[in-house]
């Protein structure tokens, strides 16, 4: 008697050998998490001296970060062309943004503040990524590694907030480093294109929805009777210089 039951579609192996066949399989990948672990690593060495000179582990993260960011251009933007269209579509991606984000802070002083969005990003990444090396060895295997990573993307959302104040919030910043002799005169002005880019992501909304919360509080507080003109003149400067970056939303 023929089995008119269907056949059963393959079973994807687990264990250590299934890890190996996925990592065979999805090399870039891997090696995004790879890179976005040691910016993790470095950052962690950064700020608690164990790995030696932190000024030296300081631009290794930014390296590193270029790297990653270059990797998953080249993932996203595969066939490069030398056409007007494919830079502009170059610019609309994260990655690019997170490239030149790499470059600019290269030649700048050590500064803390720089780093939290680049360790930020690359937990971020690097926890979602986990999870599916962890369900190639099985699902129930490493519990405690799954209870951190559920931990991280569960704050996933106060996470890129936190992520898109720190970009908005380095605008000045680096007015603050070429005052203290500790980046060029163009920094400024240059890390002010990448913001503009970073309100402008077609797939990352929380710079832009940040950013537009910060505006409406400051244009809250300067029409407070209470506020001095001379304050209420600067913070009536400041929103006309930042409604250039991105228009009010009607």
């Amino acid at each position: 008697m023929a089995d008119n039951t269907s056949e059963s579609s393959p079973q994807l192996e687990k264990g250590w050998s299934g890890l190996k066949q996925h990592i065979t399989e999805n090399k870039i990948n891997f090696g995004l998490w790879l890179t976005r672990c040691f910016t993790i690593i470095f950052t962690i060495g950064y700020i608690i001296p164990i790995f030696g000179n932190p000024f030296n582990i300081y631009y290794k993260i930014l390296m590193n970060n270029a790297a990653t960011s270059a990797l998953r251009l080249h993932q996203r933007v595969p066939r490069v062309q030398i056409t007007r269209q494919f830079l502009e579509m170059l610019l609309l991606e994260d990655s690019c943004h997170y490239l030149f984000y790499s470059l600019i802070f290269l030649y700048t002083a050590p500064a803390t503040l720089v780093l939290t969005p680049v360790f930020l990003f690359a937990l971020l990444h690097m926890a979602s990524y986990s999870l599916a090396l962890l369900d190639c060895l099985g699902q129930n295997s490493w519990w405690g590694a799954r209870l951190a990573i559920s931990l991280v993307e569960f704050q996933s959302r106060k996470i890129l907030r936190l992520c898109a104040l720190s970009e908005i919030i380095i605008l000045p910043f680096t007015v603050f480093l070429v005052f203290t002799s500790r980046a060029g005169l163009l920094t400024p002005f240059i890390y002010y294109q990448f913001l503009k880019l970073r309100l402008s992501s077609q797939r990352n909304p929380y710079t832009r929805n940040v950013f537009y919360e910060l505006r409406n509080g400051l244009s809250s507080v300067s029409k407070k009777p209470a506020v001095p003109d001379i304050v209420r003149r600067m913070i009536d400067g400041l929103l006309s210089l930042t409604q250039q970056m991105a228009p009010v939303r009607q």
